[in-house]
């Protein structure tokens, strides 16, 4: 709690004095609007923050890093050259998609609400499309490391997609990259775009196609289609009707309940917008800004208990002013005391009047006057015009005992999204300063157990990036060896995964490895070898569950070969 209240105290001076920002990168507007020159650092920031661990790791790491992590990429929507109004979708989809494996390899690749802000900002449409020369000198307005722009047409039922980077430091657009497929499996054909547009990006990644393809493997077309409707319809009643035929189609499909839960908030109908906000899964990017809306519409439809808990899972993970200030607010309106949360978010964010406000008004309630007083007239210092703190004061001085005026402590209704990504920053650069303080050895284990923790969670391109690291940062660890063969073999590449194994095993015997090889030559109809790996790895795990099913399996087999 203590490094995460250090985050909420940094934050908050940096907001005050912005150019006191350790981690500020050029602003992405510089003439458009002050607010851009602190707003997207931070997402520059949280794109460096997630190699921040891979860097410290080691020189060559670092290096990797520098060519291409924590860059900042806009990719704009793709010009429709098919003729066909029914496919205009697909220009906001090749935006979203690529964008968001950009995001798991470790760029910054900028949301599409910073987009659309960027680009009003400079009195150009929503679905603007750059020619050439119009990109180059886009590029020279827009303070990003490099635009994406591309293209995409059909003839029957295949999709042919191009793309192409502007280099913006250089001024420099590089060569147009095509892919091509069965327009059915769009998604596929934009993650193969992505895949090579990253190894443009930076020459030294490493990353397997595969694993790219295998990102957007369980995302059903027709549901995403919907999605993408639903973000893009002007219409509300029709967005709505679009983002709830999409979770329908595909029930895990977060963004789509991220979505619905805004527009459901926005009409002010709370219970629904909470039962959607819960919908999104704790892996997704917009997970904390989900609990926190989610927590306001339980309060604002009177569960209380459940905003509290709400409130409580965002600050677990960061517990900054306003999260504290909402659950301590949630506390009190269950006739609770709220008191030490709020002291919480003062100290983290003294410069917000609101929370002297809520904490003079819990302290009074709970029969602290002189506190009470105290912290009601620093609200009045930053606020003396406010009618409803001069009343207060007035009837507090006038009268001695209880006061029979009961004001309610007042809420954020406003997620922050720049603060929590900077307090992310912060804590990733914290724990980037403990990984570098360990061996070789150490920051090899613990970078393979967080990608293991991204590998449970289907979070492939992550896991791959960080076992990739750690194998950099120690050659002679079995550990990243055998989560890469792993995640080869989930991603259907049968020769990356037995060679990763194999290095695994010429390091170490383990489990892992040998349970890899032995499913795929179960896979090959390999029974004898099947049998030997499986042997193998029960003699290191004897009750191991996976290689007892692998031997089940190699029986079956040759009893019906038998029969």
């Amino acid at each position: 709690m203590g490094d995460y209240l250090q985050v909420s105290n940094a934050y908050n001076q940096a907001v005050v004095i912005p150019s006191r920002l350790p981690w500020t990168r050029r602003c992405f507007c510089l003439a458009v609007c002050a607010l851009m020159a602190w707003i997207l650092p931070c997402v520059a920031a949280l794109g460096q923050s997630a190699g921040a661990a891979q860097a410290a790791a080691s020189p060559q790491a670092a290096a990797d890093a520098a060519a291409g992590h924590g860059r900042i990429l806009m990719v704009l929507p793709f010009d429709n050259k098919t003729g066909q109004p029914s496919l205009e979708w697909i220009r906001e989809a090749a935006s979203e998609l690529l964008s968001s494996r950009f995001a798991s390899v470790g760029f910054a690749p900028l949301s599409r609400a910073d987009r659309l802000y960027a680009l009003d900002h400079l009195g150009l449409p929503q679905g603007f499309q750059p020619s050439r020369a119009s990109a180059l000198k886009l590029s020279q307005t827009m303070d990003v490391d490099a635009i994406i722009v591309g293209s995409y047409q059909t003839n029957g039922t295949q999709i042919q997609v191009q793309a192409q980077i502007v280099d913006v430091p250089r001024l420099k657009m590089g060569g147009a990259i095509v892919r091509s497929g069965e327009l059915r499996n769009l998604i596929s054909v934009f993650d193969s775009l992505a895949w090579q547009l990253t190894r443009q990006l930076d020459p030294g990644f490493s990353g397997a196609e595969e694993t790219f393809i295998a990102a957007g493997a369980n995302l059903p077309l027709p549901a995403f289609e919907q999605y993408i409707r639903g973000i893009t319809e002007p219409d509300q009643a029709e967005r709505v009707r679009h983002l709830q035929q999409a979770v329908k189609l595909s029930p895990e499909l977060s963004v789509a309940w991220m979505a619905l839960g805004r527009e459901y908030y926005a009409e002010q109908q709370y219970e629904q917008a909470a039962g959607a906000f819960e919908k999104v899964s704790g892996n997704d990017a917009d997970a904390l800004e989900a609990g926190f809306y989610r927590g306001l519409s339980l309060m604002f439809s009177g569960s209380y208990t459940k905003a509290e808990s709400a409130f409580g899972g965002v600050a677990r993970v960061l517990p900054l002013a306003p999260v504290l200030n909402n659950q301590g607010v949630a506390i009190s309106r269950q006739g609770h005391d709220g008191t030490a949360l709020f002291r919480q978010a003062e100290a983290a964010d003294p410069t917000a009047a609101d929370y002297h406000f809520n904490l003079a008004v819990s302290l009074k309630r709970h029969n602290d006057a002189a506190g009470a007083s105290a912290e009601l007239a620093q609200y009045l210092k930053m606020r003396p015009n406010d009618s409803e703190g001069q009343q207060l004061e007035t009837a507090w001085k006038q009268q001695a005992g209880a006061s029979t005026v009961e004001p309610l402590e007042r809420i954020v209704r406003g997620f922050d999204a720049v603060a929590f990504r900077q307090a992310a920053v912060m804590m990733d650069q914290m724990e980037a300063s403990r990984l570098a303080s360990l061996s070789p050895e150490q920051r090899a284990h613990t970078l393979a157990a967080r990608a293991r923790d991204f590998f449970s969670r289907g979070l492939l391109l992550e896991a791959e990036r960080l076992y990739q690291t750690a194998v950099a940062t120690d050659s002679r660890a079995e550990e990243p060896h055998e989560g890469l063969a792993e995640v080869r073999e989930r991603t259907g590449d049968a020769v990356g995964a037995r060679r990763e194994a194999q290095a695994a095993l010429e390091l170490k015997p383990t489990a892992g490895a040998y349970l890899v090889l032995a499913r795929l030559e179960l896979a090959a109809n390999d029974l004898d070898d099947a049998t030997r790996d499986a042997g193998e790895a029960l003699k290191l795990i004897p009750n191991s569950q996976a290689a007892q099913d692998v031997l089940r399996q190699v029986s079956a087999r040759q009893g019906q070969s038998r029969q």
